[in-house]
């Protein structure tokens, strides 16, 4: 099964966030971009990629205890975006208080993977807190650059992200174009917990 640890905005910062990008699909363009489902909206800290049933139960172990050792919920709000190239439209995160609580909770899922045997020793997690909105189609089909535009003046309400997830990653199974994956948690724990 494919496995990444993640953390899971609220109903409510994602509502917000939806009704804010919902001008952006209609910008020239849009139609060269596969948009993200906001019910699938989350921040990836780290991921395996195919992970053995046995293995699995291992990582949920450590996972559990990098959940334990974490200074408690971590403040943030969505906020502007960015692009990576002209592949991928993203959502940003602001942090209320702690900057570097993301940051050190991706490096302790990338080490849990690595104590568990599924990434290798010399993985280091080059993590951008992110939310994925869209893909483009094909590389160079569409400019991204106006929709960072629009999304600059973005700026959600605080929320605590309060559980750290282990989520099963299934792939499309209809073949029907532009379908995508579903997210299933297979685990979640508590921060600070």
């Amino acid at each position: 099964m494919r496995l990444f640890a993640a953390l899971w905005p609220p109903a409510e910062a994602v509502t917000e966030l939806a009704r804010f990008t919902r001008a952006l699909t209609r910008l020239p363009g849009a139609e060269g971009l596969r948009w993200t489902r906001p019910e699938t909206w989350h921040f990836t800290l780290s991921f395996y990629g195919e992970v053995p049933e046995e293995q699995a139960d291992e990582l949920g172990a450590r996972l559990a205890r990098v959940a334990h050792r974490a200074r408690g919920p971590v403040r943030m709000r969505l906020a502007s975006g960015g692009r990576f190239g002209d592949r991928a439209l993203w959502a940003g995160v602001h942090q209320d208080a702690d900057r570097t609580a993301l940051t050190r909770l991706a490096a302790a899922t990338t080490a849990a993977g690595r104590r568990a045997g599924l990434l290798p020793a010399d993985a280091h997690p080059s993590f951008r807190p992110h939310l994925t909105l869209a893909r483009a189609r094909g590389r160079g089909t569409t400019d991204l650059r106006p929709y960072v535009v629009q999304l600059e003046p973005f700026a959600g309400s605080s929320w605590s992200a309060g559980e750290l997830l282990l989520v099963r990653s299934e792939p499309p199974t209809s073949g029907v174009p532009g379908e995508q994956p579903r997210y299933v948690p297979v685990g979640r724990w508590p921060l600070g917990g």
